[in-house]
Order: structure tokens, then sequence, then C-alpha cells
């Protein structure tokens, strides 16, 4: 998914809101300095947290500054982000990462809209004026590998020879200078002996299968009906589906092994098709309201004045029909497969927020979430249309998650801590599971549970090492069980001597779980056993206390503590910084009987 660029100004100028109005941008701004829709007040924290999370930026300062933001993160030119630096003056325009990920394309359109010139300087555009390794939308590079061998005999001084049915679409490839050195083709076959091949994404896949096909044979059925068309897999533009497929593991394997988006159509879509299609059934039409799935879908992905190439082709369990559109598809018919993607943020700084979580939500085109969690997210969130519910909304989150999903959207369903860990992960896959709690179509979205820093691991980080051996976690709330039960599971680890993390230890009308849990652990550990007392994790306030099991008493204790109660071989050992809490793991007894 293309991210929309983030334009970031460090003092008052007019450049920052002419690039961001040029790009459709949002403009942040240093708080206190400059009047922005996002305001931050550490500039490299702010710049590492958007590079990330994947997020474009275009940074009207000094080079330097970005430089030293970003390096720490540097890792694969590959997948790091545009980063381009804009002079404060507008004077010039330098991208510093990403120049054939959108960088250079970026500094073009800013350097326009100022009136400069860009300052270009990776080899190809330089040399060449153009990067054999970004084709224009619409085309696609088979072997990507070999763009930087042929860039540099191009470079050296040989020529190239342009070839192929799709050549004379290929004007893009017109600077390359002439000769018969380098072979580039452009065709919507394989070409075997060039040395680069450039493929027009005309043609469109489109895909039935029974519940349960197994994908070698999906896979197996299409790579025959390419090979009967002669068309090379790099020329599809996307395989197509009946949106009660969307869940299809065959189709959804198929789409990825491809690298193509998979879009769904309702069956009146594919319908409006049924005069174009060469084989239309009247038992599929029976079944799902349509006289063609496969054909329905490749003719509405390659447009009206697309054709069948090869009709539908049929195994036991998949259906299969390609089609091809008189000229690149850039604009796709049909909706993408919803997502929901499961957050967990840990404590809230971007610090302990993990780049998977930082690039899913930066992904998601809405968020969804208790209010304060999303406002955690800082400038991830800028701009974003959000959801929030109150606490004990938690249903309602996440079934208005997974139907948003549905739709087709892409949506992150932000939680605290742990996404699995007490938080809403296990609510979805309970909606999911639970007849008529939701949608067929949310049913259907793809599901990505990202994790994060529990409450557990970061107030044992601050501590030391409290679960260097067996632990376990106990929720002390009755809403949503029974109070016996916790009682019963307390019993079990006092037996078991484990470390216990308890979370949501009192709320305001429940004061008389946390005296009872220190009561059974008594029974079976001493009363001198460490307990950590952690409130505000990673966040302004934060506030650690060290107390023993028989003093802890549950007026210090609020609803934001996580309280860690050692087992009885942890222990608490005073270093210069303060004490720390760890327990040991027995690798002493494993030296002495070594």
């Amino acid at each position: 998914m293309a991210l929309t660029p983030v334009v970031v100004a460090l003092t008052p100028t007019p450049v920052a809101a002419r690039v961001a109005e040029a790009l459709g941008a949002t403009l942040h701004g240093r708080a206190g300095r400059v009047e922005a829709e996002v305001t931050f007040d550490d500039t490299l924290d702010h710049l590492r947290t958007l590079f990330a999370a994947g997020m474009p930026v275009i940074g009207v300062c000094a080079a330097g500054i970005l430089i030293r933001a970003v390096a720490p993160l540097l890792s694969d030119k590959r997948t790091e982000p545009p980063v381009v630096a804009v002079a404060e003056d507008g004077s010039a325009v330098v991208p510093l990462l990403g120049g054939h990920r959108g960088a250079n394309a970026l500094a073009r359109r800013i350097a326009e809209a100022l009136g400069v010139p860009a300052a270009v300087t990776t080899a190809g555009d330089v040399g060449l004026g153009l990067a054999l390794d970004e084709p224009p939308e619409g085309w696609r590079l088979a072997e990507p590998e070999k763009a930087g061998a042929v860039m540099a005999r191009l470079l050296a001084g040989e020529g190239a020879r342009v070839v192929g049915e799709a050549a004379e679409a290929a004007g893009w490839l017109a600077a390359l200078p002439e000769g018969d050195g380098v072979t580039v083709a452009c065709t919507t076959g394989r070409a075997l002996g060039a040395d680069l091949r450039f493929a027009p994404q005309v043609a469109a896949l489109g895909v039935g299968a029974a519940r349960g096909c197994p994908p070698d044979e999906l896979a197996f059925l299409v790579q025959s009906v390419l090979k009967e068309a002669g068309i090379a897999p790099e020329a599809l533009a996307a395989v197509g589906t009946l949106d009660l497929k969307a869940d299809e593991g065959a189709v959804v394997a198929l789409a990825r092994e491809l690298g193509v988006p998979l879009r769904l159509f309702g069956a009146a879509e594919l319908e409006a098709e049924a005069g174009r299609l060469l084989t239309p059934s009247e038992v599929v039409f029976a079944e799902v309201g349509c006289h063609g799935v496969s054909e329905g879908a490749a003719l509405a992905l390659a447009g009206p004045e697309g054709r069948l190439v090869v009709a539908k082709r049929k195994t036991g369990n998949a259906t299969c029909a390609l089609a091809l559109s008189p000229a690149p598809v850039t604009r796709l018919a049909g909706r993408p497969r919803g997502r929901l993607s499961v957050v967990g943020i840990g404590p809230g700084q971007a610090a302990w927020r993990t780049p998977e979580v930082s690039r899913l939500v930066a992904e998601a085109e809405e968020l969804v979430g208790y209010g304060l969690y999303i406002d955690l997210l800082g400038p991830l969130a800028a701009g974003k249309p959000r959801a929030e519910f109150p606490l004990g909304g938690e249903e309602d989150r996440c079934r208005h998650a997974l139907e948003r999903a549905g739709e087709g959207r892409d949506v992150a369903l932000v939680c605290s801590g742990d996404a699995g860990i007490y938080a809403m992960a296990a609510l979805v896959f309970e909606l999911l599971d639970r007849p008529g709690a939701v949608s067929d179509a949310a049913r259907r979205v793809e599901v990505v549970v990202s994790p994060g820093i529990s409450a557990l691991q970061a107030a044992a980080a601050r501590a030391g090492a409290p679960l260097g051996h067996d632990f376990c976690a106990v929720s002390l709330s009755d809403l949503l069980t029974p109070r016996e039960d916790i009682l019963r599971r307390l019993r079990a680890a006092a037996a078991g001597d484990f470390v216990v993390a308890l979370y949501n230890p009192v709320s305001r009308t429940r004061r008389t779980l946390l005296n009872d849990a220190r009561e059974i652990l008594l029974a079976e550990r001493p009363a001198d056993t460490p307990v950590l007392l952690a409130s505000n994790l990673g966040r302004p306030g934060e506030r650690l206390a060290y107390r023993r099991l028989g003093e802890l008493r549950v007026d210090e204790v609020d609803m934001l503590t996580v309280v860690l109660i050692g087992s009885s071989q942890s222990r608490i050992v005073e270093r210069g910084e303060g004490p720390r809490l760890y327990t040991p793991r027995g690798y002493a007894k494993k030296m002495v009987t070594a």
C-alpha cells in the first residue's frame, strides 16, 4: 500500500505549506514554532517514529538532521521508505533515501512545485534519465535483481535494443542509448534470452474454487492457463473472484504467490458481465447468483474493452479464465479483501513499539480502539479516521472493526500492551467463532495479530529479571471470570511456586480479591517474598515500588498497577542505581554439578 508522505517543518516557512499542498500531505511542525496539523516536541524521535512505520518523509530542514534521525534505523535499501530534504528557502530538493522507491519521483514533484531543479543523484537517473528498477504504473519488471547489472552496462557505454510486441507502448524507455549490447524485452510473454524484461500488466485472471480446494490444484490450473495463452505471470494485473471466496485459502495463496492484488466482486457485479461470457452456466447461477465466476471476474478486471483469451478451464475443485485489456490495468475494479490488524502498542511510547505494529498502523485506513490508546500513537494516528469506544465497550469495538474490514477496508484495532494478553485479539476470534455475531463478509477478512510489550514484560524489565524462571499471569477482575475460578488459579499458582503477575488487581468497587491473593500466596511462600508494584510503565508518572508479600496493602494499588509477586526463590539485590529484583534460573546449581 502506498503511504501518503508527511512533510516535517522545524521552523515557520511558507515552503513547508507549499510542499504539503502540492503533495496532498499532512504537515507536521515543531511545537511552539510551526502551526501545523500535527505538532511534536522531540524532532529526532518524531522522525524515527515516521521512518520506522515506513512513511515517506519530506523534511523542510537541513539534510543532516534527517540523516542523524534515521541513521540508527537503516538496514535494507529495498524496504526503506523515501526520505527527501528540502531547503527551508525552497532552493534545493534532495532525495536522501529510497530513490527508486519513490523518493526521486517525490523530489521531482516538489521541485516542480517550487520551480527549482531536483538534485537527484542516483546513477541511472543522472546518466540515463530513468531508473530501470522503477517502471511506471501498469508495468512490471520480471527479474528486478538483474536491473543493477544492466544499468551498469548501459552507463559503461553499451547501447540497448528494445524488442517485443509492447515495445511501442514503452515510451518511457526512449531515453535508453541505442545499440545491440543490451536486449530489453517489453512483452506479455517470457522472452527467453533478454537481458531485462518488462511486462505490461494487461492480463486479468478470474478464478473460482470449491471450499477447501487444495492450493496446489488451483496453482497448477492457473499455470496451465497462462502457458496456454503464452502469458507470463508478470503481465497479470490482479486475480479476481466472487466475494464469497474472500477467505478461500487456495485463492488467497494464489494471489500472494503471484504477487498481485486479490479483488472481490459481488454476484450482481459478475452477472453484469453475463453477456460477454463464453461458457455461461445455469448451475452456477442457481448456486451463487451469477452465470460465471472465473470468466466474469476476469472480464470485470479487464474492463469494458477487455476480451477473454482463455475461456473457463476447470478441475475437480477449481476454475480459471484469462482476459486481456488493450492497455495496462492501473485502476482495479472490485474491492480488496479487508484486513483487520489487531496491534499491541505496548505501554504507548514509540521506543517500545515494534516496527511491525508501526507499519500496520501506518498502512491502516482506519483506527479503532479506546481513545487514549489511539492518542498514544502520536503522529501515526494523525489524519486517520478513528472510531473510539469507551472502556467496557470491548465487544462493540471488535465487532465494529471486523465489519469495517468486511467492507474491504484496512483497519487497525489498537490495544495497549500485547494484543493477545488480556486484550482484544481473543475477543476478535471469539466473535468470528460465535454464530451470528458478525456478518458473513466480516468473517472472511484477513486477521493479523501483531505483538507488543505486555505490562508484565515492561514491569519485569524495569525491575531487573523477576521472570527469570517459571511464571504465570492471573487477572483479578471478576467481571468476566467467576470469583471461585480466580481463587482456584491463585491456589494452583501458589502451590506451583510460580512468579505471579496480577493484572487488574483492584477497581473502584473491587477491593478484596487482592487481599485474598496475598493470603493464598502467603500460605505457600515466605512473608519476605519480594513484590513489585509497577504503574504507568513507559509513560509520564511511571512508578516502581518494592514491597514484601506480608506488607502488601490494597490501598497503595490502583487500576493502572501491575503487581509482580516473586516465587520462594526470587531475590532483591541492591545496586548503585537502586534495587533489582530477579528470580534465579538455576545456573549456580548447574555449575556446581558440572
